[in-house]
């Protein structure tokens, strides 16, 4: 069986998987030779324009350079230096955008040229078959040698990795890319310089054959390299088949070889390495010129170009200035500039992007040219993707993957092995850009794992720290514990002792002292320092915490305060119960006189304040005929308490105040006096703003519903105007020195006058108030002045009243003696008058209600049922009275009575009478409002 090497001497060739034949359009650009682009005004230097690590820079702005001299340097041998392409000036170090599909800018060096082009020393190596490999290998480290194929892999690095591991050497001149003819016209014009740079490679790796494979659609430069190989040179020419991606390494070494690369490996090791085309031209100029990889050349193609061919352009040129050079036009609607080819391109972001090595074409193509991506649309899942892939992956599977972010399931399916060759995009029917997912996602992938790297990297440090720190202190230890060692060695040969050890006894000794001496301590001293170190505490405590401060002390003083308080109280009520007790009990009499006339005073607010609730219930009982009833029910029943607690509240001081002071008594009762006229004042003013307001109404019958309120008011007037009499009549009886019969006299004027007065009022009420009753076509605001004037009367009537009563009774205190006799027959004077009043008020009561009622639109049984209701309150108001009256009058028969009690039960007789006509007026009153 042949060898493999055998079979490639013999033609045979081989095929990859996949693979398509697109349009070439390699004849607009490779008619001419190529010329020189010039110097621009301004070259722009990535530090990076290769596969690997930035180099250091070694110049500065301002800083003078020649041509090939280098700006940045390297130790290692991914990292490829960068150097001068022209003499000038280095004018700023700074980011700029670079060749790259992902449009980021790089630090870059930016010269200003001088248009001098002048060369700096140069190193040649003309006897290269006497040098060694590797120092002919560092040489194209130096002088900044990349593929220039597109990889960009530092040429150095995969030399050195190929010494002495791989028998063939394959020389890669397919340039299958549809527009790029960079190689076919370096091939074409410069075929010797290319076949020298082959020899130093073949001198450098040794091979045992060495091929240069070209693909068929290339028979000039075929021929041109053929002319110049020789028979003792041991390269094969090798013509393939024109298919796309023939150029690929593992492709074209599969199509040479027969041997098929693995998966995310080099070609090296299947025992081939592969260089390009124009990396042996450069490899050339490096070794046996002496010049560094400063320019490179460039196809510029498309039909937007004026001027198409080949460059040689210096690295760092803009490529504006080529376009505007070379006569670029762009298109109207969709101007475009791509780097590289149709397939295997991208489209600048701007047209100020510097060339670099790894740039060897310019596409400048019209939209029919080279139509724009439409719109994405759904995959299909028509597999034509997976048929042209030469790297027999699933596209489709991965563009799944990359557009979902699942990247562990993108390196599952092989993500590293896809070439980016753009076969897939080229043949899918929904126009998907296979290719920019690809790229995204191993971008992605590869941050990924610089992550992993750098995190791995800190991890190793941070436990390499540890490791240091503990082996310090290990160390450490160790020499503190020999040291501890041999200082007591040197104490033990000396005969002292140790230091240490003696400085604790020392403590110790210290220590022990210092208790024994507080044991000693007397008991007081000890309370002390005690009660010092509890106050510090507290201190420390309430400093430290948010609690608040300790007042026990001012709580006790104070407490301490209110016990003396109470004590001096004490005893200052003892003595003045002693003092009191001695002498007599006025000032008691004069605390139950007060505390009377403060029970009085409560029961008649009490009766004021049901007094507007039942006046309200009137008003409303205007409007509804049935409710007037129980509101006047509900006035009775208010009124009946209110005289209930007069009542009750009149006899007790007359009990209570037997001893009282003449002098405090007759202040007290001007102070009632007094009091008694400004409430008596205050309700006038509220009954007469009340009719003002109700004048306005115009309804009959609500004027005489007013009316009758009028009159209840007035009634209720003459009622506490009597009250008020008694109460000012009663301190004067009582008086220790009154005349008996002035004062029963004067008693009896002015409850005459009293009752007169109210006689008057209930008749000119009464008499105001029918009229207005019978006639309802009366006129209504006529019959409201009515019932306002009456109202005036009967308040300025009871007034008249109050004064009469109030002037009377003051000069019977000058009294000096009483008669019991005749103040029993005044008592039985006062008794009579009564009951004549009590039947007179009946007699009324039982003539009144008969018009009142007619005056209401009220149903006339309810009415009847509530006048006969009224009758007999009345009758029972009067036989009580009668029945209380009884009692007074065997008081006249008696003649040896003691005069206080005389005087006492005649006041007493006469409040009763005066009980009685105030009930019976009440009873009246009612059945008026019914």
């Amino acid at each position: 069986m042949l060898s493999i090497i055998e079979q490639i001497k013999q033609g045979k060739l081989w095929d990859f998987h996949g693979g398509i034949h697109p349009a070439e359009n390699k004849d607009l650009s490779n008619k001419s030779p190529i010329v020189n682009a010039g110097i621009p005004q301004e070259l722009v230097l990535p530090l990076k324009q290769h596969i690997g690590s930035k180099g250091d820079i070694i110049v500065a702005v301002g800083d003078k350079v020649q041509k090939g001299q280098p700006l940045t340097q390297g130790d290692i041998a991914m990292c490829v230096p960068v150097h001068a392409p022209t003499s000038g000036t280095i004018t700023a170090i700074e980011q700029r955008t670079t060749a790259h599909p992902s449009g980021l800018s790089d630090l870059c060096i930016v010269i200003a040229p001088d248009q001098q082009d002048t060369w700096c020393d140069k190193t040649t190596y003309a006897d290269y078959e006497d040098r060694d490999p590797a120092e002919l290998i560092d040489a194209i480290r130096l002088n900044g040698i990349a593929g220039l194929g597109g990889a960009g892999f530092p040429t150095a690095r995969k030399l050195q990795g190929g010494l002495g591991n791989v028998d063939i050497l394959i020389i890669n001149a397919a340039e299958c890319e549809p527009y790029i003819t960079a190689d076919d016209r370096l091939m074409r014009d410069y075929a010797e310089e290319v076949i020298e740079g082959v020899r130093i490679l073949r001198h450098i790796i040794s091979p045992k054959l060495t091929i240069i494979g070209i693909e068929d659609n290339k028979p000039e430069a075929i021929q041109a390299l053929e002319q110049h190989v020789k028979e003792d040179d041991n390269i094969l020419i090798r013509v393939v088949p024109t298919k796309y991606p023939s150029g690929s390494s593992k492709q074209l070494v599969k199509i040479l070889t027969g041997r098929e690369v693995p998966s995310q490996s080099r070609s090296t090791s299947v025992g081939v390495i592969m260089q390009n085309v124009g990396t042996a031209f450069a490899i050339k100029r490096a070794i046996i010129d002496g010049e560094p990889l400063i320019e490179r050349v460039v196809t510029l193609t498309g039909e937007a170009f004026k001027e198409r061919g080949n460059v040689f352009a210096m690295l760092g040129t803009p490529i504006a200035y080529l376009l505007d050079k070379f006569g670029y036009k762009a298109d109207k609607k969709h101007p475009r500039v791509i780097i590289g080819g149709s397939l295997m391109g991208f489209t600048l972001p701007h047209s100020n992007v510097p060339i670099t090595k790894m740039t060897n074409c310019i596409l400048a193509p019209k939209r029919k040219e080279l139509p724009l991506h439409t719109y994405e649309m759904a995959c299909i899942r028509c597999s034509a993707c997976a048929d042209v892939c030469p790297s027999s992956l699933l596209p489709q599977q991965l563009q799944w993957y990359a557009k979902d972010q699942n990247y562990e399931k993108c390196e599952e399916y092989n993500l590293q092995d896809c070439i980016e060759c753009g076969a897939c995009a080229y043949v899918c029917p929904s126009e998907i850009p296979l290719v920019q997912y690809y790229r995204q996602a191993k971008a992605e992938i590869w941050a990924r794992s610089q992550d992993e790297i750098n995190a791995e990297r800190a991890r190793q440090r941070f436990e390499a720290k540890q490791a240091r720190m503990d082996r310090d202190k290990a160390e450490r230890e160790n020499r503190f514990k020999k040291a501890a060692e041999t200082r007591r060695e040197e104490m033990a040969k000396t005969g002292g002792d140790d230091a240490v050890a003696a400085a604790i006894a020392r403590v110790k000794a210290k220590q022990a002292a210092a208790q024994s001496e507080k044991s000693e301590v007397k008991p007081a001293v000890a309370a002390a320092i005690a009660a010092a170190k509890a106050k510090q505490a507290a201190s420390a405590q309430g400093a430290t915490s948010e609690t608040l401060p300790d007042n026990s002390e001012m709580a006790k003083l104070r407490e301490e305060r209110k016990r003396q308080a109470r004590e001096r109280k004490a005893e200052k009520e003892a003595g003045e119960s002693t003092a009191s007790a001695s002498s007599n009990d006025s000032k008691k009499d004069a605390v139950a006189a007060a505390i009377a006339r403060a029970k009085a005073k409560k029961a008649h607010q009490a009766s004021e304040q049901k007094a507007p609730v039942a006046d309200s219930v009137v008003e409303n009982a205007a409007v509804d005929p049935k409710k007037a009833a129980i509101a006047a029910v509900a006035r009775a029943k208010a009124k009946k308490e209110a005289q209930q607690a007069q009542s009750e509240t009149t006899p007790e001081p007359v009990t209570e105040t037997e001893a009282v002071d003449p002098k405090k008594a007759a202040i007290a009762a001007a102070v009632a006096r007094a009091k008694a006229k400004k409430e008596a004042q205050q309700a006038q003013s509220e009954s007469t703003s009340e009719p003002v307001a109700e004048t306005e109404a115009i309804d009959p019958k609500k004027a005489a519903v007013a009316a009758a309120v009028a009159r209840a008011k007035a009634r209720k007037a003459a009622q506490q105007a009597e009250a008020q009499s008694e109460a000012t009549s009663e301190p004067a009886a009582e008086t220790e020195a009154i005349e008996p019969k002035k004062a029963a006299v004067a008693a009896a004027v002015a409850r005459a006058k009293a009752r007169k007065a109210a006689q008057q009022a209930e008749t000119q009420s009464e008499t105001t108030s029918e009229p207005a009753a019978e006639t309802e076509a009366v006129d209504p605001k006529k019959a409201a002045v009515a019932a306002a004037v009456a109202r005036a009367k009967a308040r300025k009537a009871a007034q008249q009243a109050e004064t009469q009563s109030e002037t009377t009774p003051e000069p019977v205190a000058e009294t000096d003696d009483v008669d019991p006799k005749k103040a029993a027959v005044a008592a039985a004077v006062a008794s009579a008058k009564a009951r004549k009043a009590a039947q007179q008020a009946q007699a009324q009561s039982e003539t009144t209600p008969e018009p009142v009622a007619e005056t209401e639109a009220v149903d006339p049984k309810k009415a009847a049922v509530a006048a006969a209701v009224a009758r007999a309150k009345a009758r029972k108001a009067a036989q009580q009275a009668e029945k209380q009256s009884v009692t007074p009058e065997p008081t006249a028969e008696t003649e040896a009575v003691d005069p206080k009690k005389a005087a006492v039960a005649a006041a007493v007789a006469r409040a009763k009478a005066r009980k009685a006509a105030q009930q019976a007026a009440k009873e009246q009153q009612n059945i008026e409002e019914d």
